[in-house]
């Protein structure tokens, strides 16, 4: 019972958080399931349930770091860490925001291999693959780099969860693109590792309603932009708290 009302708790903190949906022009944020589990986060939902500290590390290139928001604290690791806040109020919810813009995946992996040998962290939100999927290159090696992440995260005994490129209209191979991104999803999937498939969110959020969807994009049409980091953070928030409750199996979600 005790469970239940717990999940309950959560779920209606959640919808407190949801509540402000994100506006900028005509696009508005609906809740868009954003989590393919392939694994729930179990060593981190006792935490949730006691409280205490949290410490999330995001890492990645300019779409951890906030390119295109109007300021640091409307990127999506500083609306993720208020919208966990508010989620889990017995938490003291930290994102530390390590993204660096222009970064390929192995140079974040040589960052992320450091940061881990310098701190303690609870989680790490790994977003990965939107610039070596623009570039292109050998997919094979990509794919080794992922699971070579994936490894060196369990290693250190932190939870991970992955966060693949964003969608854009103005992709020019998509089906290269898009090949980088079912890379990532195959070999998560494989090693048992949570995705937060920002490519099919944001692919919605445009199928949706194209005109208004370029609110969600900074004027260079490609980061996004405050409505969209926003959106994001509010979908990944959403997404966290059901792969840390307990009590129910979560069920991934068909795109």
């Amino acid at each position: 019972m005790r469970i239940a009302i717990r999940v309950t708790g959560l779920a209606i903190a959640m919808a407190t958080a949801l509540a402000g949906a994100a506006q900028a022009g005509s696009f508005i944020c609906r809740e868009t399931p954003i989590v393919a589990p392939n694994h729930k986060l179990t060593a981190l939902a006792p935490r949730v349930a006691v409280g205490g500290k949290l410490e999330i590390l995001a890492i990645g290139s300019s779409s951890t770091e906030g390119v295109g928001a109007t300021s640091r604290d409307r990127s999506y690791p500083a609306r993720l860490q208020t919208l966990l806040s508010t989620a889990w109020p017995r938490m003291q919810v930290t994102v530390a925001n390590a993204g660096i813009g222009g970064e390929i995946a192995p140079e974040t992996l040589a960052r992320l291999k450091k940061a881990l040998t310098e701190r303690r962290y609870d989680l790490v939100i790994w977003q990965v693959g939107t610039n070596d999927a623009v570039r292109g290159g050998d997919m094979a090696a990509f794919r080794a780099m992922i699971a070579d992440g994936i490894a060196v995260v369990k290693q250190a005994g932190v939870s991970l969860a992955l966060l693949d490129p964003q969608y854009f209209p103005g992709i020019r191979e998509p089906a290269r693109y898009q090949s980088y991104v079912e890379a990532i999803a195959e070999v998560a999937k494989r090693e048992s590792v949570p995705v937060f498939t920002r490519y099919e969110t944001m692919r919605e959020w445009h199928e949706a309603d194209a005109q208004a969807f370029r609110a969600a994009l900074a004027a260079d049409s490609f980061h996004m932009s405050d409505a969209g980091y926003d959106c994001l953070a509010r979908d990944m928030a959403a997404g966290l708290v059901s792969l840390t409750a307990s009590g129910r199996p979560v069920v991934a979600q068909t795109k």
